[in-house]
């Protein structure tokens, strides 16, 4: 880890304008919020990221989870994994959410990481985290070892020939199969970004993961109401039963009427570059019977578009039957 300047926020716009110092600056040079620090100081330890200055913006009245007027839900940026995961608004309209983020890290870890965070929390490609091996994602132009290296662990959808690191949230998928918005502000104002435009898939820039920009505070998220009459449910498949990043994932909200597929919302984890929401399983669902051979067809669309490496081909077949089981899970009748 190298020096660096630790400063707290003593409001939004003070941590704004000194995120803001960072644009068109050097490296070395660059500032980085700090809130649970679960990420950061991992990243800085491995001399994977080497702000100058860090701004503390934990003592910000961001912290809160509150139901809105139409019946939706805010949480605070600053809200830890384990109080979002425990909150009774959660677990009572949201149970993917809840589930999701049982699911992730240590309780431990949950204690500490925030909402904030873990919308931003960088990939566990194992070259991104050695500075010693090339990544485009840590040195745009470096190349990308995993194509040729380990890459069991690594994406299959939306991936491409700079990049193949796959997006380790467990929170993240579940936000994108709730249609979640990111409401961020920054030196230009404010603005509210829908989960599926946040994220930013590798292309020839890998190096941008989101639509972030220098000064840019992520303050909350918004949730909408979810249908009246629907159910949901998050399935994490991995190597281990805890502290493990998943393999495949898949967060579902399914609402049956009448015997058929009224509403249905899809995401993928640990097989995207980003949280993978798929609107090709979606519309395979559409007024469906909610049957094996529809969720069946519905898997074979999500990962149409796979493209496996050497060492991971596997993850087709793992995440088609994860969406098939945790589709199950949400219709089944009690």
């Amino acid at each position: 880890m190298e020096l660096f300047q630790l400063s707290r926020a003593n409001d939004v716009r003070d941590a704004i304008a000194a995120g803001a110092a960072s644009s068109g600056a050097a490296e070395g040079a660059q500032v980085r919020f700090l809130a649970g620090g679960t990420t950061l100081l991992d990243l800085m330890k491995l001399n994977v990221e080497r702000p100058g200055r860090v701004i503390d913006i934990s003592r910000l009245p961001l912290n809160q989870v509150e139901a809105t007027a139409d019946g939706g839900v805010k949480i605070g940026a600053t809200v830890r994994n384990a109080d979002l995961a425990t909150h009774p608004l959660i677990r009572e309209r949201y149970a993917v959410l809840s589930q999701a983020l049982l699911a992730g890290a240590s309780a431990q870890l949950r204690n500490m990481a925030t909402t904030g965070g873990n919308l931003l929390q960088r990939t566990r490609c194992v070259y991104f985290r050695d500075t010693t091996m090339p990544c485009n994602k840590r040195t745009p132009g470096a190349g990308c070892a995993a194509i040729d290296g380990f890459n069991r662990t690594m994406a299959i959808l939306g991936v491409s020939d700079a990049c193949i690191a796959s997006n380790p949230s467990d929170m993240n998928v579940a936000l994108a199969a709730l249609d979640a918005t990111i409401h961020i502000e920054g030196v230009k104002g404010s603005r509210s970004v829908p989960i599926d435009a946040f994220f930013l898939l590798p292309g020839t820039t890998p190096q941008r993961e989101t639509v972030i920009e220098a000064g840019d505070l992520i303050t909350h998220v918004t949730l909408p109401p979810q249908p009246e009459g629907s159910r949901s449910f998050y399935l994490k498949l991995r190597d281990r039963a805890s502290y493990e990043f998943a393999l495949a994932s898949a967060a579902v909200v399914v609402k049956v009427a009448d015997g058929r597929i009224a509403h249905a919302r899809v995401a993928l984890g640990g097989v995207g570059t980003k949280p993978w929401h798929s609107t090709e399983a979606e519309a395979a669902l559409a007024d469906a019977v909610p049957d094996a051979a529809t969720f069946a067809r519905a898997a074979d669309a999500a990962l149409a578009g796979a493209q496996p490496q050497s060492q991971n081909g596997f993850k087709i077949e793992l995440a088609r039957r994860c969406l098939v089981h945790a589709l199950t899970q949400a219709t089944r009748t009690h």
